[in-house]
């Protein structure tokens, strides 16, 4: 089965209010691993950018002036997660977003939920942790998942975190992914171990001086005892 882990950024909090996605970042999982495919976009939102939701992502409207409509890249995204089970944490949250842009296109793709199933992992957190704190910081401590680099919110990195989580969160089952620049294997576990090539060993061969020396070594074991140098016995 195909899942799809995805995250957003906005900005701002309410889409009643007018506030649109700034970011779109996703990861594929197929039979429970992760593979290479990855989706990530920064959206110019063509408005400005809510002061504690640029606390949250940092993620100003200069650096986003440059940067595709969402208009422009709404195909690439639904190739991309159509037929999939797609999973968000706080769903609700990145669905009313993502619909609302789908609404403002002219030709009319419908829904989210028209192209995919939709999984909410905060509800199965809610679920398996009742009364716990469960949003994905929480989580990643909770299942040994590195989140050192999360300093700020960010799609992409957010949708692989929660990737590892509910993996863990859903069996503890391991991820194999493969890196297509180094020999290096990733086990998504509890414990991330990174295992890479070893460099032929170097052979250092012994001076003239070195096997004088375990030479007179020997005849001396030969000398004092009874059974005799063994090693002399193996030449």
């Amino acid at each position: 089965m195909k899942q799809v882990v995805l995250d957003t950024e906005t900005t701002g909090l309410d889409v009643n209010d007018g506030h649109r996605i700034i970011e779109i970042g996703g990861v594929e999982i197929i039979g429970r691993r992760l593979t290479h495919r990855r989706f990530h976009k920064y959206i110019n939102p063509a408005r400005d950018i809510d002061d504690g939701a640029f606390q949250v992502h940092g993620i100003s409207r200069e650096f986003l002036e440059d940067k595709p409509l969402f208009s422009d890249i709404w195909q690439e995204l639904l190739a991309f997660i159509s037929g999939a089970e797609l999973i968000m944490h706080n769903a609700l949250f990145d669905v009313r977003f993502i619909n609302q842009e789908m609404k403002n296109i002219v030709t009319d793709p419908g829904e989210l939920s028209d192209h995919c199933r939709i999984l909410d992992s905060l509800e199965i957190a809610r679920e398996k942790h009742p009364g716990q704190k469960n949003n994905l910081d929480a989580l990643c401590k909770r299942y040994s998942v590195d989140n050192s680099q999360r300093d700020l919110h960010g799609a992409l990195l957010d949708a692989e975190l929660l990737a590892e989580v509910y993996l863990m969160m859903t069996g503890g089952q391991v991820s194999l992914s493969l890196s297509e620049t180094s020999s290096s294997v990733k086990v998504l576990s509890k414990e991330r171990v990174l295992r890479k090539e070893r460099s032929a060993l170097k052979v250092i061969n012994a001076s003239i001086d070195e096997i004088q020396r375990h030479e007179e070594k020997l005849a001396q074991l030969e000398l004092e005892s009874k059974s005799g140098c063994v090693w002399k016995s193996l030449d």
